[in-house]
């Protein structure tokens, strides 16, 4: 978790720079950004290692909770029913020495396969700036684009995306 958790804040802060200003990474480190222990415990977070450090992140969810780490939790997380609704793409970082070298490829890759042998036959997820070219080379498209709004009146732009499987 603490190798994770790195990862994360180092990717945001790299990637996230010719997106977003410092106050809305910052904000979104703290109050969206993080390890989510469900994905993990459910068998769906995958990493890329490279000589014993994470160097790449993310995971697919069969619960209901869109976006957002451990910290913006409040309650139950319920399954989905795959028949009705879309998976969820969830939690993709990279570390910055290793971004554009199609590691979230294969992550998305893994979703992909596992997403579709539980059922599912969409994916959605919400995509921060720096992300959205990933899933849209990946064939998701953008469904809204909205800000999240953050304490202290921050507003940080992002996408929902969409795949038909």
């Amino acid at each position: 978790m603490p190798a994770l958790q790195d990862l994360i804040v180092r990717s945001a802060r790299a990637l996230s720079a010719p997106y977003y200003t410092p106050a809305q990474t910052e904000a979104a480190i703290r109050y969206v950004f993080g390890v989510d222990s469900q994905l993990i415990a459910d068998g769906t977070y995958f990493l890329i290692e490279l000589e014993g450090e994470v160097v790449a992140c993310g995971g697919w969810s069969k619960r209901r909770t869109l976006f957002g780490g451990d910290q913006t939790k409040v309650g139950p997380d319920p399954l989905l029913d795959a028949a009705a609704e879309a998976a969820r793409i969830r939690a993709f970082f990279v570390d910055p020495r290793m971004a554009r070298r199609g590691l979230g490829r294969r992550l998305i890759a893994e979703c992909l396969k596992g997403a579709r042998a539980a059922g599912f036959r969409s994916l959605e997820l919400v995509a921060t700036l720096p992300g959205e070219p990933l899933y849209l080379a990946s064939g998701f498209t953008v469904t809204e684009r909205f800000e999240l709004a953050l304490p202290q009146g921050v507003r940080v732009p992002v996408s929902r995306m969409r795949l038909v499987l």
